[in-house]
């Protein structure tokens, strides 16, 4: 693990140095403040990191190094192998020149899944082969096409394998990928036509949002992050200097932009809600999911403002609720438990937010949300010396309404994230 041992070598200088910094929680973090809870994540990293080139039973066989989310033992969910949108966020802080052999080989395997059973499923096992996770491959293209400037064939060629996936995985529409439904808008799925599987594939397993319905939903966070697969490929397009290809993709992403208003934009609350097709209505669950669309770019300005002031539904002492609080407790019908819901907040939706917020210019809001998000993690560290994999950001001194599966530590993407918010609005104060 050469990529690691530079940062390996820094960790072991810092650890063993108290935990215990203090911090005014009304005031942003210092570079000081955060230092040993970054060495904590350079320590981590070599503990999650696999390589398994040929199939062993149920585990795929992968080109490249990869990272798994954690790797807490002797709980009967340990992980060995790559997950798709984990990966994008694990990466998050890792978009430098030390890292880069291992962050374009992690991209390089997402291909490699799709170029061999055409999709990238949830994770490389055989058995999670039924459904795939929320689409960010073109954001990590263009992040890694961004960090270390590969060419524009090397461009090229990644954009070609994810307008495969887009046309086959999310455009589909009979099996194994019935996913593009109605007026043009895809929803969540899995290839055994079961609501929960489907809800699985959305990364929020489990949420109030569909009800255990999901497959009669077409999400608002799925069908903004193809409009962003839809405009990267316009941005593609350009720097290929095919302006009639960039045209096509523009249209698409404006009659996508259009239907998703039409079915999903509430004016009054101010926020996007998934759209029920089956029963063409609107769901009623406020959450994070509606900003989505402003990370892909796709409102206006009078829409960013809307959701701007609709923060304070999931504004809380340590950060963004995943959705707001919920009239009816903790659990949809079947009494499943919905970690996924207030008053839990994870790592991937405050990214969403805060990137979505920094791109139409709410700059001291994203910083707010931001600094809230680090302290809840710092705060927890400093007391247990480990990051989670989600937080309670109504009480951060409390523990996480728990989830299907046991709680984990580590954590690879609240890891990722961490670091890449202590980079831009840490070691850059205002």
């Amino acid at each position: 693990m050469p990529q690691f041992n530079k940062a390996k070598d820094f960790a072991k200088d810092i650890v063993g140095k108290t935990r215990q910094f203090s911090f005014r929680p009304d005031k942003d973090l210092t570079p000081e403040a955060v230092v040993a809870a970054r060495a904590y994540i350079v320590d981590f990293w070599p503990h999650v990191q696999r390589f398994h080139p040929k199939d062993d039973e149920s585990l795929l066989g992968l080109p490249k190094p990869y990272l798994v989310p954690s790797f807490t033992e002797k709980t009967g969910f340990d992980y060995n192998e790559l997950y798709y949108w984990d990966s994008y966020f694990m990466v998050q802080g890792m978009l430098d020149a030390e890292h880069k052999e291992l962050v374009m080989g992690i991209l390089e395997d997402l291909m490699a899944l799709f170029t061999r059973f055409k999709v990238i499923p949830n994770a490389s096992r055989t058995y999670l082969m039924g459904r795939s996770q929320p689409p960010f491959l073109t954001s990590f293209i263009f992040d890694v096409y961004q960090a270390y400037d590969p060419g524009l064939e090397w461009l090229k060629n990644n954009i070609e394998i994810a307008k495969q996936e887009y046309n086959t995985v999310w455009l589909g529409m009979k099996k194994p990928n019935e996913r593009q439904v109605y007026k043009g808008l895809s929803r969540y799925y899995d290839i055994n036509y079961l609501h929960d599987l489907a809800e699985a594939e959305s990364g929020w397993d489990m949420t109030p949002r569909f009800g255990r319905r999901a497959l009669n939903y077409l999400p608002v966070d799925l069908n903004a992050l193809l409009y962003k697969y839809e405009t990267d490929f316009a941005r593609a397009a350009r720097l290929f200097g095919d302006k009639r290809e960039a045209a096509r993709w523009d249209d698409a992403a404006e009659l996508r932009k259009k239907t998703m208003n039409s079915l999903m934009w509430d004016r009054i609350r101010g926020l996007y809600y998934d759209y029920n097709y089956v029963k063409e209505r609107r769901g009623n669950v406020s959450s994070l999911a509606a900003y989505f669309p402003m990370f892909a770019g796709m409102v206006d300005e009078k829409q960013a403002a809307s959701l701007v002031r609709a923060l304070r539904r999931f504004e809380n002492k340590g950060g963004l609720a995943t959705t707001d609080a919920l009239p009816v407790g903790q659990f949809v019908f079947g009494s499943m438990p919905t970690q996924w819901a207030y008053p839990n907040g994870w790592a991937p939706l405050h990214y969403v937010v805060i990137k979505g917020l920094e791109r139409y210019g709410y700059h001291a809001d994203a910083r707010r949300i931001a600094m809230k998000w680090l302290k809840s993690n710092l705060s927890w560290y400093t007391v247990n010396g480990v990051f989670l994999e989600k937080y309670n950001v109504v009480s951060p001194e409390k523990p996480p309404i728990k989830g299907v599966y046991p709680s984990q530590e580590g954590f690879g993407w609240t890891n990722g994230v961490f670091e890449r918010l202590c980079q831009e609005y840490v070691d850059r104060p205002l």
